[in-house]
């Protein structure tokens, strides 16, 4: 399979297939207090079998272009990663969201592998809208959305619960035509 190299710091995205169970759980039992404070995912992997079925069901939908998942690698070591929770090419809209364990963060990790995916999305794909979901009390989540020069568009008051409490959640969004004119002038800035 492939790796995309994030930069010179050993950091990779790659795709997370069922074959990388016994990673994932390592990485997910290794996070897993950091990870679920804000989102409940990975919270039902608790043995390989488990792990596996959520791999699994990702590389369903991956198979029928409804979503999928990509990890973060640092130096080998899977420490996150990234997911098209919705992806709906016929009507151009998908949403990209993120997760990572401690060793993974204040690194850039999620941003810069956010920007190859939702490159993809827009380029590869046709993609015309990439959203982001965040609970307003994940900060490093709302600041991602924002490093990646998203819109936030509104909140949903007190739409989910997690852990029992009620959450706002942000939803945040990119449109194509906003996308490449942003990356534009970030190529013509660096000339």
């Amino acid at each position: 399979m492939y790796a995309i190299s994030l930069g010179d710091d050993g950091a990779e995205l790659r795709p997370l297939d069922p074959w990388h169970a016994e990673e994932f759980l390592a990485h997910l039992d290794r996070g897993r207090e950091f990870i679920t404070q804000h989102i409940p995912f990975g919270a039902n992997a608790t043995d390989v079998g488990s792990a596996r079925a959520i791999l699994q069901s990702y590389a369903d939908r991956r198979a029928a272009d409804s979503g999928f998942l990509h990890g973060l690698w640092l130096d080998g070591k899977l420490v996150g990663g990234l997911l098209f929770r919705v992806f709906d090419a016929a009507t151009g809209v998908c949403e990209i969201g993120c997760w990572l364990e401690p060793a993974g963060t204040g690194r850039g990790l999620v941003t810069r592998g956010a920007r190859v995916l939702i490159d993809w999305a827009f380029e590869e794909r046709g993609m015309h809208r990439v959203e982001w979901h965040a609970s307003s009390a994940n900060i490093p989540s709302v600041n991602a959305a924002r490093r990646l020069g998203m819109t936030r568009e509104g909140v949903l008051r007190e739409s989910s619960s997690h852990r029992g409490v009620r959450q706002d959640i942000e939803v945040w969004a990119v449109l194509a035509p906003e996308w490449r004119a942003a990356r534009a002038r970030t190529a013509h800035n660096d000339h």
